[in-house]
């Protein structure tokens, strides 16, 4: 049984920050889980690690894709897996950070085997949703799917239009193929640390933090972006931040209105993130930031007692190491 590290929450919370103290201090490497960090060029606005930081920790799921190539959920827990096992053989402590609870929930519970996506249904049902509204297409699913209706709101269209492309395509309910078919992550004792700051203290830094992005040049790269021939409407540019820019670069926001609807926008996303991630199992949760070098002393002793606790139950020699696994009992920061 091999070790893993997960570390989630919102944005803004500092998971970057914890990540890579724990890294360094245990000679980790991280395995990114975000859905908009996956695209290649879109630096600024997903704060991807610096070049600095990926030189001193390896860092894997970042910069995967182009801007216009489809990544899915199914397309990360394959890949994730892959990237664990091979971590894990060469006898590194795998360390997983990242805000998309969905790609989380991928990696660690699995997918069920569905079918692949359907252009032809999905456009039918888009051309349904432009005639007859959402709400239309949600009342279908309750009546064929009660169960995941219930679980999907009303107006998330992507969700809705997946579950009602499943059961024509299969004739089955969406809920009962994840019923039947998730295959959880083999091979891995899992240690999992939540960041929940106050919520006050969160928003001020997800304001701070948005308010930098455009200072240090988010405009001008959603301009490059574009430059190259990438469609303003592909799926990486319609992420958070991203969308409101494109809007600006139209005409149809001023800078300080893209500002503001990006850090509102924000907030609420980092609202949703808390009400997923509060549905995961055994997460050890702290009400402070990553960045904290409290939070990050008292991660870094857990981890310690999670590896030790961890071989002396399987007493595995190859994983001895892991236990004080060249240590920086000096390190005082984490941060770059």
């Amino acid at each position: 049984m091999a070790p893993l590290i997960v570390i989630l929450g919102p944005t803004a919370s500092g998971k970057s920050s914890l990540a890579l103290h724990l890294a360094k201090t245990f000679s980790g490497e991280i395995v990114g889980c975000d859905s908009v960090q996956v695209y290649r060029s879109l630096d600024i606005g997903t704060s991807k690690p610096t070049s600095r930081e990926r030189s001193d920790v390896p860092h894997h799921l970042i910069d995967v894709v182009d801007p216009d190539q489809l990544f899915t959920a199914g397309d990360y827990a394959a890949q994730g897996r892959a990237v664990l096992a091979e971590i894990s053989e060469r006898r590194i402590l795998p360390i997983v950070v990242g805000g998309t609870g969905f790609y989380l929930r991928a990696l660690l519970m699995g997918l069920f085997s569905g079918p692949k996506r359907s252009e032809v249904v999905r456009d039918r049902l888009n051309e349904i949703v432009e005639r007859k509204g959402l709400i239309h297409l949600h009342t279908l699913l309750q009546r064929i799917d009660p169960v995941s209706a219930k679980k999907i709101s009303a107006k998330d269209r992507p969700k809705i239009v997946r579950a009602l492309e499943v059961f024509l395509l299969t004739s089955k309910p969406i809920s009962r193929h994840f019923d039947e078919g998730r295959v959880p992550l083999q091979g891995f004792k899992i240690l999992k640390i939540g960041l929940n700051p106050p919520r006050k203290s969160l928003y001020e830094a997800i304001d701070r933090r948005v308010d930098k992005m455009f200072a240090d040049g988010l405009v001008e790269e959603v301009k490059s972006i574009l430059s190259r021939g990438y469609s303003p409407a592909s799926k990486a540019l319609n992420s958070l931040g991203y969308s409101q820019v494109v809007r600006h670069l139209q005409g149809e926001l001023t800078l300080a209105e893209t500002v503001e609807m990006t850090q509102r926008e924000t907030r609420r996303y980092a609202k949703r993130q808390m009400t997923w991630f509060r549905k995961e199992n055994e997460v050890i949760w702290y009400d402070g930031f990553g960045g904290d070098l409290s939070m990050q002393s008292t991660s870094q002793s857990i981890v310690r007692t999670f590896l030790d606790s961890l071989q002396q139950a399987i007493q595995m020699p190859e994983f001895r190491d892991l236990a004080g696994l060249k240590c920086n009992d000096d390190t005082t920061d984490g941060r770059m």
